[in-house]
């Protein structure tokens, strides 16, 4: 089946599908969906959910937000409790080389497991830089220092990679000097262009070729642009694309979160609007989250609006897009679960994290 362009993560409010979540799943603009703790309650009930979102369309993108410490959405019935990013920076400072075996051994436990059960990419690593006043990044960072941040998500992506899991670097072009929270409130970085290329940004720049997926962030970066990054043509097509060379897809974070809603002076933007704003600004895929609750109205708005909002001109189904969004999806079958418990790759890796 394919897609001009298939831009909408969405999610389901239970453990298995309603008729309702299956229409909104075959519909066209519809490219994935992102799990959280409540699509969850043991693994057989995942493995058994993520199949049957495969058997609705094979080329929907399963993603969750998996980067160990307090951002993992699957914690029991046999699923590794992952160390914070942090725990893996404080281990570089005694002995770097050990630290970076450990990032692969965590990120080959993480994407396994979640592959193992059918899910094909985890929203991880977290590239902020640990500036220290964030509440909202804290120990998801791996350090402040942007080379050892690099070594270790590069290191942490080789072994999601190893188990076939995609991954995404957020959040573009970084999160983590500002003090608000975008879930929030609209936080403002007021540094320069030169100084967040020379800092925060340098990750990206490095993992241009590694990267499979970014996230920009809800910040407004003042002296950049009016608008946040994620809708802002300037940080995603000139910088991220033009100027650091990203070919991989661009994820908008969660568009009900409040720093979407109000961009460049328009207050209160409907989903439809914002979604075509973050697609127009070059975003490939826009995610909505947590709207499936009582009834999903708002994402059935979205689907219905993203539509009028195309026809309007606001925004251009892009078959490039797609086709980024389809490399995303996982090559090989996954491992069984009891398999992978017997894998001598996995046993290792258990015994290399920290």
């Amino acid at each position: 089946m394919t897609h001009q362009h298939a831009p909408v993560l969405l999610d389901i409010a239970g453990t298995t599908l309603t008729a309702a979540d299956r229409r909104r799943l075959k519909h066209p603009l519809t490219g994935g969906l992102t799990l959280f703790a409540r699509n969850w309650q043991d693994r057989a009930q995942l493995t058994a959910l993520c199949a049957e979102i495969k058997s609705v369309r094979e080329d929907l993108l399963i993603c969750v937000d998996h980067e160990g410490g307090r951002v993992q959405r699957f914690r029991t019935d046999g699923f590794t409790h992952l160390p914070a990013m942090r725990v893996l920076g404080e281990m570089w400072m005694k002995d770097a080389l050990t630290a970076t075996d450990a990032a692969t051994a965590a990120g080959f436990v993480l994407g396994a497991e979640l592959r193992a059960c059918g899910v094909d990419l985890s929203f991880t690593p977290v590239l902020d830089l640990d500036h220290g006043p964030s509440g909202v990044i804290g120990d998801r960072a791996f350090h402040r220092d942007a080379r050892v941040v690099t070594m270790l998500a590069k290191s942490l992506m080789h072994g999601l990679l190893r188990a076939g899991v995609g991954n995404c670097g957020k959040h573009f072009p970084g999160h983590g000097f500002v003090a608000a929270d975008s879930h929030h409130a609209v936080p403002v970085d007021k540094r320069s262009l030169k100084a967040i290329l020379a800092d925060d940004a340098r990750p990206y720049e490095w993992l241009s070729t590694t990267l499979t997926s970014v996230m920009p962030a809800h910040v407004v970066y003042s002296k950049v642009d009016a608008r946040p990054a994620g809708f802002s043509d300037r940080w995603l097509k000139d910088i991220l694309r033009g100027r650091l060379g990203f070919t991989g897809a661009i994820f908008s974070d969660d568009l009900s979160m409040e720093g979407a809603r109000h961009v460049a002076g328009r207050s209160l933007l409907t989903y439809a609007e914002a979604a075509a704003l973050a697609l127009d600004a070059g975003c490939d895929m826009v995610l909505l989250c947590n709207q499936s609750l009582d009834g999903g109205a708002a994402v059935e708005e979205l689907l219905a609006g993203l539509a009028d909002e195309a026809g309007r001109g606001h925004w251009q189904p892009d078959p490039d897009s797609e086709q980024r969004r389809l490399a995303l999806l996982p090559s090989s079958p996954p491992l069984a679960w009891d398999d992978l418990m017997h894998d001598p790759v996995y046993q290792r890796a258990l015994e290399r994290l920290p």
